[in-house]
């Protein structure tokens, strides 16, 4: 499908709308031909948007009558897999929200899938494509951070709101939480980092520790919110706690740490990383009206025997120097983008890598390794933090 529109069919119309501007700016590469959701509602809400294109609620209905090249599944966790996998056996490509799998087991079988099919699959990390992400990428691709030993990526991101309905009844998102204790969402911390380590090409994952601490927050908020007598108000009716740390230890000896915090009380800080190297170091904004700072032993200012100094450089003063060739190229489309402009670079990827027939910047290994963190992370804390191995998904 050379130099011709991919035609596509967004699956999950809530989280799949807020990519709209992304499907204006890519209209000569992307082309939306379907929607499909459980919501008659949201199905026709979007026929009035596209008037042009097909509606469906059901899924299969899709597959077979959508008329569409690949799918974006915008859906919730516990479908990503089996709509995947259904669309790849129906010859579709695939791109899908994170994170891909819930068990390591359905992490091999999008593997397998791909393999089988040869179609191209994507996992949707839009954090990744990040402004300063991207540019500490291209500095550490010039060798400027040395041999990087220490890296660390939190996601705190207060989401108590989302764990319920208007009428107090619990969302997808809130039977997860209830239930689930371990680390919930570690691909957004997890995916920049992985990228700037090399995971999956000069280094892997091999072993993983996670620590959950008490949930505490999620009830008082139903509590105020709900009143005393609702079952999720009780102390002990969440299982998942309210911050997970997870370390993981790689093949070199690079030590990552992640955080994720969906629960407590606080501003936001969803996209804080920590990178450091034997000439170099990077720590991202903690929050709105910071800048990311960055120190480089051959460029930024030294003291007496290169000894680091007690000032930093901001990124951005390193900005015409290495801004990375993507945003440089596409700044202003992508700065009215979702997400840092990582929706915009995510879908363009995901067209260029199936009409271009390249690897995606994100593949099912990548999918594979970061998901896998979260089966994973629930069998250590079981085990009160005992490491786990981590599967060699490339062997």
């Amino acid at each position: 499908m050379k130099n011709k529109p991919l035609r596509l069919a967004v699956v999950g119309g809530n989280r799949g709308a807020t990519f709209n501007k992304v499907l204006d700016a890519l209209k000569s590469k992307v082309i939306l031909t379907a929607i499909c959701d459980i919501s008659k509602e949201r199905v026709d809400e979007w026929l009035k948007q596209y008037p042009d294109i097909k509606g469906f609620t059901n899924y299969n209905d899709l597959l077979e009558k959508g008329e569409c090249d690949a799918v974006f599944i915008a859906t919730p966790v516990e479908f990503h897999v089996e709509q995947a996998i259904s669309a790849m056996k129906a010859g579709k490509h695939v791109i899908s929200e994170v994170f891909a799998a819930d068990t390591v087991d359905d992490c091999w079988k999008l593997i397998e899938t791909v393999k089988k099919t040869k179609l191209t699959y994507m996992m949707a990390e839009n954090y990744c494509f990040m402004r300063p992400n991207l540019m500490v990428q291209n500095i550490l691709d010039k060798g400027l951070f040395g041999q990087l030993t220490y890296a660390e990526g939190h996601y705190i991101h207060d989401c108590r709101h989302l764990r319920l309905n208007q009428d107090g009844s619990l969302t997808w998102r809130g039977e997860f939480q209830k239930k689930f204790i371990g680390n919930t969402y570690p691909t957004h911390s997890l995916g920049p980092v992985a990228k700037w380590l090399g995971i999956g090409t000069t280094d892997r994952m091999l072993r993983t520790s996670t620590f959950v601490s008490p949930a505490a927050a999620t009830p008082e908020f139903v509590k105020r919110n709900f009143g005393a007598k609702h079952p999720m108000a009780k102390p002990g009716s969440w299982k998942g706690g309210d911050s997970a740390s997870t370390i993981i230890e790689t093949e070199k000896g690079v030590v990552i740490n992640i955080r994720v915090d969906a629960n407590s009380p606080r501003p936001h800080n969803m996209v804080h990383y920590q990178l450091q190297g034997t000439k170099g170091s990077y720590i991202s904004p903690r929050h709105d009206f910071e800048d990311p700072l960055i120190w480089l032993q051959d460029l930024s200012k030294t003291e007496k025997n290169g000894q680091a100094p007690h000032t930093w450089d901001t990124l951005w003063k390193w900005g015409s120097r290495f801004e990375h060739p993507l945003w440089h190229k596409y700044l202003e489309i992508a700065q009215s983008a979702g997400h840092g402009g990582g929706d915009f670079f995510v879908l363009m990827d995901f067209a260029d890598a199936i009409q271009k027939g390249t690897k995606p910047y994100i593949d099912v290994y990548d999918a594979a390794e970061w998901s896998c963190i979260v089966p994973l992370s629930k069998q250590s804390v079981k085990s009160k933090g005992k490491p786990v191995p981590i599967p060699d998904f490339r062997k």
